[in-house]
């Protein structure tokens, strides 16, 4: 089984879920946010595979997201619009996001990953 564990190290959030990946005995890649952000390509793929909707994928908490006023610009922008914008910086996506056997996770809940581990 592959995984792709997406995270800011800093995170409290990303730390619980990666100790909980650890004591699970999961095996993963990890990847840095930031320092790899993901590409537009990536983030549309993954919004259509989630079957979430797009704002789901926005770190709606952090400074960058309030900065930009993105609250009220986000629903009159397009998928590709917003895609685009997530490329643009790792700390607008929301995290940490979990990708597994063709699910994607975003934010930590251990009961939805866990099915997504063992479907």
């Amino acid at each position: 089984m592959s995984c792709l564990f997406i995270e800011y190290p800093k995170c409290t959030t990303c730390q619980k879920a990666k100790k909980w990946l650890d004591e699970q005995g999961v095996s993963y890649e990890d990847r840095h946010i930031v320092e790899q952000n993901p590409t537009k390509e990536e983030l549309l793929a993954w919004i259509r595979d989630s079957g979430l909707p797009s704002r789901k994928f926005f770190n709606t908490s952090g400074l960058m997201y309030k900065n930009l006023g993105l609250k009220d610009k986000l629903p009159c922008m397009s998928l590709e619009e917003q895609a685009a914008l997530l490329a643009t910086n790792g700390m607008l996506v929301k995290r940490p996001i979990l990708i597994v056997n063709g699910r994607i996770c975003v934010g930590f809940k251990a009961d939805e990953w866990k099915a997504a581990l063992h479907p």
